[in-house]
C-alpha cells in the first residue's frame, strides 16, 4: 500500500529534484532555491531555503554520511553546503561554465561528479573540493549520473541517448546507445548481485528516457575484464516520456515519474506494477526512496513535493491510488467535459453553441478556422481566433502527453513545445532557440545573459527561427494524421 502522508508546497516554481539523507529531505526548483526539511515532522529547517544560485537549480544530493549537500544550476556551478547549518563550503565552477544538470556523490564520499549541458563531466575531490579530473561525452548534454555501490565506476546518461561507464580516472570503459530520443535519468541498485560461478559482481541498473521506456540492465564488473553493460528487459508502464527513476534502498522496488503525471512503483522480482500514483497535476520530474525507510518523495512541475509511505509487506500488483476524478484523454471527453473546458477557458458563452452541434472531445480537436466560421457560425474574427488558439493549445498539450516530442522542439526555459521559436540575436548568440514569450520574460527581468550558457547577450533583439517553426508545424501535422 502507498499512502500520501504529506504535501510540501513551498517552492514557487517547478520542482526539479528531491534527495534524502538519513534525517533530512532536500528539494530544489526553478525558483533558484534549495529547501531542506526534517524527516521527523517534515518541518523546514531554520537555515532553509538556501539561496546561493542565481538561476534554476536542477539537481541536489546528499553525501553518504549526510553532512554535505550538493546542488547544481543553470548558473554553471555546483554548490556544496554544510547540511547541518546551511553554510556554503565551496562553489565549484564547471569547466567551460555550462549549465550543470546533474551532480552525485560517490558511495564513500571520495568524489563528487557534476555533468553539464555541453557534455562536460567533472570529477571533484569531495574532501578538498578541488577538480580532480574532467572529460566529455561524445554528443549531447549530460543529464543523468549514478555510481556503482562499490564506487569503482559511475554511469552517465546523455540527451543523445547514450549510457557511458567511467572509472575513477575518467576513462571511458563502455558506451551503449540506450534510448533513441535521449536518456533522462539512471540509477544503480545499492545491492550488488554476486555470481558464484564466474566470480563477477553484477549490478542492476535502470535507465529511462524520452521514448516512454524504462530499461533494466545488468552491469558486469570484474577487475581483469573491465565493465560490460547488458540489456535485461523493458518496463512499459508509462504513456509519455519518463523523467525519473530510482531503486529502493533494498533493491526490491523501482519507482518512476513521467510526463503522463503518474508515478509507478514496480516490484523488481517480477517486474509487475505495485502502485500507480496520480496525485500530481503536471509532469513528475523526480522521485526517490529514503535510505532504510519506507518513505518515498515525488516532485513535479506543479510546484509540490508529495511524501508517501510505501509498504512492501502486503504487495498488491495493479493497486492504484487515483485522483477523485481520474484524468480522461481529450479524445474521450463527453459534451459535458467540453462544456466544463469552455468555462475554464473563459469561453462559457459558447457552451450552448457547442452542445447544439454535439461537440465532444474528438470533434473539438478536429475544429478548424473553416468549421468555426461555416458550421458553428462564429462571425467575430477576434472570437474565432481566441477559440482556435485555445484549441491549438489543447492539441499541443495532448500531443506532448501522448508522444515523445523531439527535444529540439522544446523551449529550454519552459520545456514545452514551442509555438514561436526565436534566437537571441547578436554576434555571440548562444545557439539555442526559445519560446518568444519565455525569452521576453527572461529579458524583461533585466537579464542580459543566455539562460543556457550564462554568457552575455550583447542585444535584447530576438530573431524568429522560421526553419524550426516550419519543422515543428510539419511534425504536428504528422501527429494529427
Amino acid at each position: 500500500m502507498a499512502t500520501l502522508i504529506r504535501t510540501l508546497a513551498d517552492h514557487s516554481d517547478d520542482v526539479n529534484c528531491c534527495a534524502f539523507s538519513s534525517s533530512c529531505l532536500a528539494t530544489c526548483s526553478l525558483d533558484k532555491t534549495v529547501r531542506v526539511y526534517s524527516l521527523n515532522d517534515f518541518s523546514e529547517l531554520p537555515y532553509s531555503p538556501l539561496k546561493r544560485h542565481t538561476y534554476a537549480v536542477h539537481c541536489c544530493c546528499f553525501s553518504p554520511c549526510g553532512r554535505a549537500l550538493a546542488s547544481c544550476s543553470t548558473d554553471g556551478t555546483t554548490v556544496v553546503w554544510d547540511a547541518r547549518d546551511g553554510r556554503v563550503l565551496a562553489v565549484l565552477e564547471q569547466p567551460g561554465g555550462s549549465p550543470v544538470r546533474v551532480c552525485r556523490f560517490s558511495p564513500e564520499s571520495t568524489y563528487l561528479v557534476s555533468g553539464a549541458a555541453d557534455g562536460s563531466v567533472a570529477l571533484w575531490n569531495a574532501r578538498s573540493l578541488k577538480l580532480y579530473r574532467s572529460g566529455n561525452v561524445k554528443d549531447g548534454s549530460l543529464v543523468a549520473c549514478a555510481f556503482s555501490p562499490n564506487g569503482n565506476f559511475f554511469v552517465t546518461g546523455s540527451s543523445c541517448g547514450d549510457l557511458t561507464v567511467w572509472d575513477d580516472k575518467m576513462r571511458c570503459l563502455y558506451n551503449e546507445k540506450a534510448h533513441d530520443l535521449g536518456v533522462t535519468c539512471c540509477d544503480i541498485s545499492s545491492q550488488p548481485i554476486p555470481d558464484g560461478e564466474h566470480g563477477f559482481r553484477h549490478f542492476q541498473m535502470a535507465s529511462c528516457g524520452q521514448d516512454n521506456q524504462i530499461k533494466l540492465w545488468l552491469i558486469f564488473s570484474e577487475d581483469s575484464l573491465g565493465v560490460e553493460l547488458k540489456y535485461k528487459c523493458t518496463l512499459n508502464g508509462h504513456s509519455a516520456p519518463v523523467l525519473a527513476c530510482a531503486f529502493s534502498w533494498d533493491g526490491q522496488m523501482l519507482v518512476s515519474g513521467s510526463v503522463d503525471k503518474c508515478v509507478i512503483i514496480y516490484e523488481m522480482s517480477t517486474g509487475s506494477t505495485l502502485h500507480t500514483l496520480s496525485q500530481h497535476t503536471r509532469y513528475v520530474t523526480t522521485c526517490v526512496f529514503a535510505p532504510h525507510s519506507p518513505l518515498l518523495a515525488t516532485g513535479s512541475m506543479d510546484k509540490t513535493v508529495n511524501i508517501w509511505q510505501v509498504d512492501l509487506a502486503q504487495p498488491c500488483a495493479g493497486n492504484t491510488v487515483e485522483k477523485e476524478s481520474a484524468e480522461v484523454a481529450v479524445e474521450d471527453w463527453s459534451e459535458d467535459d467540453v462544456s466544463a473546458w469552455l468555462c475554464a477557458q473563459d469561453l462559457g458563452d459558447f457552451v450552448g453553441l457547442f452542445k447544439n452541434n454535439n461537440i465532444d472531445g474528438k470533434e473539438l480537436l478536429n475544429l478548424t478556422r473553416e468549421s468555426l466560421t461555416n458550421e458553428l457560425k462564429i462571425e467575430s474574427l477576434g472570437l474565432r481566433r481566441k477559440v482556435l488558439q485555445k484549441i491549438e493549445d489543447l492539441r499541443m498539450k495532448t500531443l506532448s502527453g501522448a508522444v515523445a516530442v523531439p527535444d529540439e522542439f522544446l523551449c529550454p526555459i519552459t520545456r514545452e513545445l514551442m509555438k514561436d521559436p526565436v534566437i537571441a540575436a547578436g554576434k555571440f548568440f548562444d545557439g539555442y532557440s526559445y519560446e518568444r514569450e519565455a525569452m521576453e520574460n527572461w529579458l524583461s527581468n533585466k537579464r542580459r545573459s543566455s539562460p543556457m550558457t550564462n554568457l552575455p547577450l550583447p542585444s535584447p533583439l530576438l530573431t524568429p527561427n522560421r526553419t524550426l517553426k516550419m519543422a515543428i508545424s510539419r511534425w504536428l501535422e504528422t501527429q494529427q494524421k
